[in-house]
Order: C-alpha cells, then structure tokens, then sequence
C-alpha cells in the first residue's frame, strides 16, 4: 500500500511548552526517582531483560531520515507487550503496601511476594482490571507471580486469543457487552462491592495511586531507550501511542525530565474513531469520544484520556496525530518483510502504530514541514506490542509470526 495515499489527521498542541521546567507537579506523578524504584523491582522479576532498540537503516535511507529507531518490546517477559512493565508492577506495590500497612509487615520485596513468604495473606486478595487484552494479561500474570486472586473484565470486542491468553495465568473472566471505557466502570463498581483491588491503567475519581504505579513501570521502558541510544545520537522525533494514555505520559516525562528543552518533538499517535487526546488537545481540556468507537488497534481503542496522563500530555505532546487501521495493517506487512538489511520485525495492530504514524508524515510534504522532518531527522518509535492476536496477525500478514523472526 502507497502510504502517501493513506489518509490522517495532524494538529499542534497549542498548550505545548518546549521551554517548560519538569516541575514539582509533574514530579508528583512520573519522575525519574519513581523510575528507578519500578527499575530496580522490575529489574529483578525472572526473566527481566531491556527489550531491544533495532535501527532500521534502510527504512530511514528509503524515507529519507537520518534513522528511525525501533523499541520492540515483542518479547518482553513474554508477554507480548510493553504493558508487562505496568499491571504486574502495579499489583506488586498493591500487595507491599497492603502487607506493610494492614498486615504489620516491616519490609517486603518483590522476592519476598515471588518466594510466596506471605502467600496465607496474599491469597486472600483479589486484584481486577478492565482490559482490552495486553493489561489484563500483565494483571493476571503479576497475580500468578505475586500469589492473589484476580478476576479480569473484557469489552465485547476482545478476540478469543487474547482472553484466552489472559485465561492462561488462572484469571477468572467476565465477559461484557461494552466498550472499553464502559468495562472500566463496571469493574469498578464489582470491586467496591465485592472487596476487589482494582488495577487499572487509566484514573479517574478515586482511582490515582495504582495507575501511577503502572505508569512508573513503563517508564522503564524509556529508562533503557536513553541507555540504548547511540552516543551524541538523541531522537529528534518521538511517536508514540496512545490509547488512554499511559504509554504517552510516561514517554514524554521520562524525556522531559532527561533533556528539558532538548527532548524529541513529541507526536502523539491515535485510531482515527479513538482520538481521545486529539479532542482534548482541540478542547483544552480532557474530552471524551463520543458514542461509539472501534479500531483493530484494540489496545488504543479508549474513548477518554487518563486523568493523570492529561497534565503531562498537555504540555508535553507538541502535535497529535490520528491514522486509520489500513495505516497499521501496511505497517505490519513492512516490518515483516524488512527493508534491505533491516531485520523483520514482528508487530501487532497497536504496535506498528507509531511507525505508522511516521511513514504518513514522511511521505507528506506539508506533515514533513510542519514536524520539521528532514534528512537529519532521528525518529524514535515505539513498537508497543507483537502479534498479541495471532490468528489476527495471520489475516493481515499473510503469515504466522513465527514465520516472521525468532524473538530476540
């Protein structure tokens, strides 16, 4: 497919502040200290390994960019998302402070809970989470690894595979017949009734400190970007998704407080029907889709911005950008192949998204001008997900992922 060809949509942020201080507020939400406790806790966890950081030469050489830069996190705890650095994280610190401040232990590690050395407390919490596939299955594995319960609500559009890799970890199920953001709220409710935890990776009223949790978990992930990237050989774009906004939020933080001024031009990626940030930035504040809402990027399909990812967005996202789902299919299909040297990569529908969004703004003279692309350009990417959806992944490639690559 001829991505000059594929229609999107491209806005400034108004609001963006390049020239801002990363401040005491915004420190109250994501901040490198908090990051390097999510690190050293996720650092330990079995199988911990940074996700890599492929160059993609020839496709920078063929789009005319000095390189673009891929962090695939295909493989990571295999899983098959960047959200395995969320939900688990998230019910890890869940159980150390409900262990520290109701059950009278004095110092509980992430090896503690691993050990199972409280598993006769532990056992008796259940920890839930509404989910269109990749953070319920980080939940319902970090309950396993933990020792709890966990009970995972899916909306009606969740593909048999990805319940039933969620399933796998011994999450109990509830099937709903609504949206993404209508899941949310119905696992709230359930868990204010029934004595649940809810780990969720959007807030809203009431629900703060554990979204934070997990944001602080994907900023591990940009952590090990800055100590992959060549030295003197900063981004100078960064596209990444968005769905409710976590991944965004912690992306942009982390470089903001690293670079200040000096940090990638931030484009903000969304389905063309789940542009939640993209109204926001129009409205100048949060502003929910409105009625119906459906992408194969099912892992940015939300209709509302997080409440805490909000202030971070926007001042952070220079620009937001939406893209239809051919633009993710098309991108999928090219990782797969690889350009010249390029290894083949495997990319799911929301992960190929922020390349996606990259290759429309190269390939368009007015996008180009507007992001001030240029054969200098370093464009970091984030490929957020493999082939989470294999029977998916088949219908759009044309082959099984493993036919694709080995994980590296």
């Amino acid at each position: 497919m001829d991505f000059a060809r594929i229609p999107f949509r491209l806005a400034a942020n108004p609001r963006a502040e390049r020239s801002a201080v990363y401040g005491a507020a915004e420190r109250g939400i994501l901040s490198h200290a908090a990051a390097e406790t999510a690190r050293a806790a996720i650092s330990s966890w079995p199988g911990y390994r940074p996700s890599p950081l492929h160059s993609l030469d020839g496709l920078a050489r063929r789009e005319g960019a000095a390189a673009i830069l891929y962090k695939d996190e295909s493989d990571r705890f295999g899983l098959g998302s960047f959200k395995a650095l969320g939900g688990a994280y998230g019910v890890q610190r869940l159980l150390q402070r409900l262990l520290l401040e109701r059950f009278g232990a004095t110092e509980v590690s992430a090896q503690d809970l691993i050990d199972r050395r409280y598993r006769e407390l532990t056992s008796g919490v259940a920890v839930t989470c509404a989910t269109a596939g990749n953070h319920g299955r980080s939940v319902a594995w970090g309950a396993q690894l933990f020792g709890c319960d966990c009970v995972v609500y899916l909306p009606a559009v969740t593909t048999p595979q990805r319940e039933a890799a969620i399933a796998s970890y011994g999450a109990q199920i509830v099937r709903t017949s609504t949206d993404y953001d209508e899941a949310v709220r119905l696992c709230d409710a359930d868990a204010r009734r029934l004595g649940r935890f809810v780990i969720s990776d959007t807030s809203y009223p009431g629900c703060t400190e554990i979204p934070k949790h997990v944001m602080q978990g994907y900023t591990v992930m940009a952590a090990e970007i800055v100590d992959q990237l060549p030295a003197r050989a900063r981004p100078t774009h960064l596209f990444v998704q968005a769905g409710v906004g976590g991944l965004a939020a912690a992306m942009s933080a982390h470089l903001w407080e690293a670079w200040g001024a000096d940090r990638p031009l931030t484009i903000v990626v969304e389905p063309e029907s789940a542009d939640g940030v993209f109204r926001s930035i129009a409205a100048g504040r949060r502003a929910p889709v409105p009625g119906d809402y459906y992408s194969i990027m099912s892992g940015l399909a939300a209709g509302e911005v997080s409440l805490l990812a909000w202030p971070i967005l926007e001042r952070s996202a220079d620009f937001a950008m939406t893209i239809p789902d051919s633009a993710a299919e098309a991108t999928m299909r090219l990782l797969a192949e690889g350009i010249d040297a390029d290894p083949p990569i495997v990319a799911g529908e929301s992960g190929a998204a922020g390349l996606a969004a990259a290759l429309l703004a190269l390939r368009d003279s007015e996008a180009r001008a507007a992001l001030d692309l240029d054969s200098g350009s370093r464009l970091l990417v984030i490929g957020s997900e493999g082939a989470t959806d294999p029977d998916g992944y088949v219908r759009i490639v044309g082959r099984r992922p493993e036919q694709i690559a080995p994980a590296s």
